[in-house]
């Protein structure tokens, strides 16, 4: 595909890499991602449409999720030989124009390589993972995946009982609950958390997490535990930083799939302002701002593949 370029993509490979793309993780599987492509430039918008007002009242998740698949164009543009120059918010006057990505010619190192081939393999898996702890030198790879973007991913112990609060609040909310009956337990839609995708098992050791509307996903083995919680953060909370967060997630969980290890995001105490406020002050000392809580680990053994979730017709999310 990088055969006789010139300054510029051609139309397939534009394609291909706006394809792979839309692979990242987005909340309850929204998409909410709008690309405009120009001559000489390859540009992201968010689709307020598709932010979940009872979930997402501020947009957090939508931009974290556009963040995700702006760092997967990153990659997979690289894996076909050509380096990305991101502009992340560059017209102060329009919210939803994300960024603007330039590209030039480069010849691809094995780490892009690598990188960019975990794109489809990745998933969120939310069953429960092996008992078997990360290596610290696994977690090191995915400290320094989250800082290539300016984002930390910190470990905090003690994060379950936030889990539970924000879990409790979320339950207690009907207009959050019609929300995730909506967006989840899903088949045959190019969008939504499919029931395939959805765990039967929520709860792994004191974690518990969120449980989807008809879960189909069966936990093959009957031991496993929560993995690695990585709260990823930054010094600000605005919507770059939220932006860099969805960039980190990509990056963490890439870096993580190469390593042949599983992760999901588990964001209800994020959403839930009180709990984010308690993250911030009881367990971040009021240093960073929590954006989102990644798990990690290695999986359980006998365990199926998790499906691949769905994903919307390049002609519903590109222009040119």
């Amino acid at each position: 595909m990088t055969a006789g370029r010139t300054g510029f993509p051609d139309r397939d490979t534009v394609l291909t890499a706006v394809r792979l793309a839309c692979c990242a993780p987005s909340v309850h599987n929204t998409q909410p991602w709008r690309w405009r492509i120009g001559r000489s430039s390859i540009h992201l918008f968010a689709d307020p449409e598709r932010r979940l007002p009872a979930t997402d009242p501020d947009g957090r998740d939508l931009v974290i999720s556009c963040g995700a698949a702006l760092h997967h164009l990153v990659v997979a543009l690289a894996g076909f030989g050509w380096s990305a120059r991101v502009h992340r918010l560059p017209s102060p006057g329009a919210s939803e124009h994300l960024a603007a990505v330039e590209v030039v010619p480069t010849v691809p190192g094995q780490a892009d390589l690598v990188l960019a081939a975990a794109i489809t393999q990745r998933r969120s898996d939310r069953r429960a993972y092996a008992p078997q702890e990360v290596s610290e030198p696994y977690l090191a790879q995915l400290a320094e995946a989250a800082g290539s973007v300016s984002v930390k991913a910190l470990r905090p112990s003690d994060l379950a009982a936030y889990v539970a609060e924000a879990n409790a609040t979320q339950l207690a909310d009907s207009a959050y609950l019609s929300e995730l009956a909506l967006w989840t337990g899903r088949f045959a839609s190019p969008d939504g958390v499919p029931a395939a995708n959805s765990p039967t098992e929520t709860r792994f050791g004191d974690l518990i997490t969120r449980r989807f509307t008809v879960p189909r996903l069966a936990q093959t083995s009957p031991s496993g535990g929560a993995g690695t919680l990585l709260v990823l953060g930054t010094p600000c909370d605005d919507r770059l930083s939220w932006l860099q967060t969805g960039e980190a997630t990509s990056a963490v969980t890439l870096t993580a799939t190469s390593l042949r290890l599983v992760s999901c995001p588990v964001s209800q105490p994020i959403e839930v302002r009180h709990t984010r406020g308690l993250l911030q002050r009881q367990i971040l000392g009021g240093k960073q701002a929590p954006h989102l809580i990644l798990r990690v680990g290695l999986p359980t053994p006998g365990n199926t593949p998790v499906p691949r979730t769905p994903r919307r017709p390049l002609s519903d999310v590109v222009d040119w």
